[in-house]
């Protein structure tokens, strides 16, 4: 679903603080820092809507395809003429 070296390379690409992502996904600061660090193991429930806020920002995760997943940053809309 969501691993921690997803979450912070996802957070990475967009420039975030571990406090810009708990705001963003409504959870609180010490749940994502715990995530990340592996100490602690994350509900499903706040695994979604942290994935989900990292995808309202325009970030795609890439499930394991053999090369181990990943996370990359969709391309902007193109502009109509």
């Amino acid at each position: 679903m969501l691993t921690p070296a997803q979450c912070r390379a996802a957070r990475g690409l967009l420039n975030w603080t571990q406090q810009e992502l708990a705001d963003a996904a409504h959870v609180g600061v010490v749940t994502i820092r715990l995530f990340e660090r592996g100490t602690a193991e994350a509900r499903r429930a706040t695994l979604a809507v942290v994935r989900q806020a990292f995808e309202l920002a325009g970030v795609d995760f890439i499930d394991e395809n053999g090369g181990g997943p990943g996370v990359r940053l969709r391309k902007p809309p193109r502009k109509r003429p």
